[in-house]
């Protein structure tokens, strides 16, 4: 499974784990694999007390940084105008926040309480991602800046080349892949739309031989629906470098999910995933729920564009982490339509154990069928 991405990072196989949790990040890392932690949410000074664990719990193993850098000409700045809003809710209209409102009325989510306050706007803007990369390029183990939605600056890869980091960018479509390799990315992760969070509309076997095609030489990660060894031999025959995880590393040991939050990924399927704009504003891939439905029904206000509508949603995905057990009617749950094949419990060092048997299973199985045996 050797390849040139794992030369490029010092890494011993090309697996990368995206996550949202530090002991993920961490375990991946050790195990052999290249963790990558997701740091929207996190503001400059939570971000660096993450990083400092992550250094200490590594091994000396290098990890990755991804975050989300908006782009000029997005609503409202991108969200910076708003970010100098002393109250941005205040921008949202009222009628979106009171069917949100009705929605977690109806299904008895309880309220924050009075001391949590208003949820923030973390990470949304161009200012935010310029300060996580700043932090991040503060710790030598960080290999890798990811930019997880749209093309970064030219000026800011280069600040991080600079530094000796290398940077990636995930890509949905042919279009933004060239624009990402146009920029000078590194590494290019195409993201087909089996997968969790924001992503496009081409399934993964069609655009990564294209994407692979048009950007060459630049590396190419593999992304969506990617949960199992021979997955990760197609993608190798079609021309990527290594495969980019997600969904994957939810539901093991270090995810640290309550249990009613990993019982639910466990038993979904894969046909119980949507697309939806009604967390985020952008088409985002989630277990189908109440609110999904709620917000696609005729009479719901139409959806407000990113970052509006993830001030709609922002009540809603506090209260749900707060209270996952009452509160899974609504409760997000990013993930790819891999989820139909995740059906047991495995520490990260298992997981990627799994990944490489079953790699080397599947590649035994094609030989033999060349050899003709």
């Amino acid at each position: 499974m050797h390849t040139e991405v794992c030369d490029l990072l010092r890494v011993e196989f090309p697996i990368f784990a995206f996550s949202h949790c530090r002991d993920v990040v961490a375990a991946v890392s050790r195990a052999g694999g290249f963790g990558v932690l997701g740091a929207l949410g996190f503001d400059p000074d939570e971000l660096e007390i993450e990083l400092r664990w992550i250094d200490e719990h590594t091994d000396g193993r290098p990890y990755g940084v991804d975050i989300v850098i908006p782009q000029e000409g997005a609503p409202l700045g991108g969200g910076d105008r708003l970010a100098r809003v002393p109250d941005p809710i205040s921008q949202v209209p009222r009628e979106h926040l009171a069917f949100a409102q009705e929605i977690l009325d109806r299904h008895a989510v309880p309220e924050l309480p009075a001391q949590v306050g208003s949820p923030r706007m973390s990470g949304w803007t161009r200012s935010a991602a310029e300060r996580q990369v700043e932090v991040s390029m503060r710790h030598d183990r960080v290999r890798l800046i990811a930019s997880a939605l749209g093309t970064p600056p030219p000026e800011l890869v280069e600040e991080i080349q600079g530094e000796g980091r290398k940077v990636a960018a995930l890509a949905g479509s042919l279009r933004h892949a060239v624009a990402h390799r146009d920029a000078g990315v590194d590494l290019i992760i195409a993201q087909g739309t089996e997968s969790a969070a924001h992503t496009g509309d081409i399934a993964s076997l069609v655009l990564w031989p294209q994407v692979v095609e048009a950007v060459a030489p630049v590396p190419v990660l593999a992304a969506g629906g990617v949960v199992g060894g021979a997955q990760i031999l197609s993608a190798l025959a079609l021309g990527a470098q290594g495969v980019w995880t997600g969904s994957l590393w939810l539901t093991v040991e270090e995810a640290g999910l309550e249990p009613v939050e990993r019982d639910r990924l466990l038993a979904a399927k894969s046909t119980d995933t949507i697309r939806t704009r009604s967390y985020t504003g952008k088409p985002n891939r989630v277990l189908r729920n109440e609110w999904t439905r709620a917000w696609a029904q005729p009479e719901a206000p139409d959806l407000l564009p990113m970052p509006l509508q993830g001030l709609v949603s922002a009540e809603a995905i506090a209260r749900s982490r707060r209270y996952p057990s009452r509160s899974q009617a609504v409760a997000i749950h990013s993930v790819g339509q891999g989820v139909g094949m995740m059906r047991e419990v495995l520490s990260c060092r298992e997981q990627v154990q799994r990944l490489v048997e079953e790699y080397c299973d599947a590649a035994e199985r094609v030989i033999s069928l060349y050899r003709g045996e």
